[in-house]
């Protein structure tokens, strides 16, 4: 019996002395830097020249245009892209798992790619791509799609778009990879008994794929939407937040107000805080929307 214990209280404590790095890492890491940012979102100043302001900052949150501005830039790329992102991971895995489907890697790996690309390289090429003399305006003028160059860069609501595409192009690929490996795990008599059922193919998608991939879309929306509430790279090497702040984001102006204005560590802290609780308010309605209602 004593034998048991004494084994029982070994693996015990090799189990802590495996995880315990890591939980201390975790903590030391995350948790004390979002302790220590929640304790700054209450001061003002920069450096050690900190004073202790009370709710001041939050106050000031919820009366600057500025902060509004980034807001209102960043759920419009959240409700345009995070579901056509989405959408289109869906149809890419499912063309992608046809068994008929010849050089399936060659186009596997062609979409997937771009998800493993330097942020700031992509950024700067499509930067580039987007000029006005780029090589998108230069297609479309020999297509005769277009007139007159259009200002990607320069105009407020082209600009977004291209922020859009770009997004898109770079994500998309990340999360078919997860529908892919979802819907080989899928029993493929399941699709047979629908077509002898008489299902047509986009039946059977609504139908049947969408319904068992339930999980793992949730899961890819919350992260995309976590991932685009934080979105930064992309906008500050496109268009740099302009024209004027007409594609500035949260996250490119806690940099702003941390690093390129006067600096103000304390408010950059409620503003990255003000980014966590739209992150908490929109993953409750996507858990609320999608989620299982039995759970």
């Amino acid at each position: 019996m004593n034998s048991i214990k004494g084994l029982q209280s070994k693996t015990t404590f090799a189990g802590w002395g495996f995880i315990g790095l890591a939980t201390l890492m975790i903590c030391l890491f995350y948790f004390y830097p979002m302790i220590q940012a929640l304790i700054l979102s209450f001061q003002t100043g920069s450096g050690n020249n900190l004073t202790f302001v009370g709710l001041d900052n939050y106050k000031r949150l919820l009366l600057d245009p500025t902060f509004k501005v980034a807001v209102f830039n960043t759920v419009i790329y959240l409700i345009i892209q995070v579901p056509l992102m989405i959408l289109l991971a869906l149809v890419f895995s499912v063309m992608l798992n046809e068994k008929t489907l010849k050089f399936k890697g060659f186009f596997r790996t062609a979409i997937f790619l771009p998800a493993v690309t330097s942020l700031v390289a992509y950024s700067v090429v499509f930067k580039y791509l987007f000029g006005p003399d780029g090589m998108i305006n230069m297609m479309l003028l020999k297509t005769s799609l277009i007139s007159t160059p259009i200002q990607w860069l320069t105009d407020p609501f082209w600009a977004k778009i291209a922020i859009i595409i770009a997004i898109t192009w770079r994500w998309t690929g990340y999360n078919m990879i997860f529908y892919l490996s979802s819907l080989q795990n899928i029993d493929p008599a399941i699709y047979e008994a629908a077509k002898i059922d008489g299902a047509s193919p986009i039946q059977q998608f609504f139908k049947i794929t969408v319904p068992l991939l339930k999980p793992i879309i949730l899961f890819t929306s919350i992260m995309s939407t976590i991932g685009t509430l934080q979105l930064f790279d992309e906008v500050m090497n496109i268009t740099g937040g302009g024209p004027g702040n007409s594609t500035l984001t949260i996250s490119q102006y806690i940099y702003n107000l941390s690093f390129k204005y006067t600096p103000d560590f304390g408010y950059a802290a409620t503003v990255s805080y003000a980014i966590l609780i739209m992150i908490v308010f929109f993953s409750i309605i996507q858990f609320k929307v999608a989620g299982d209602k039995n759970e």
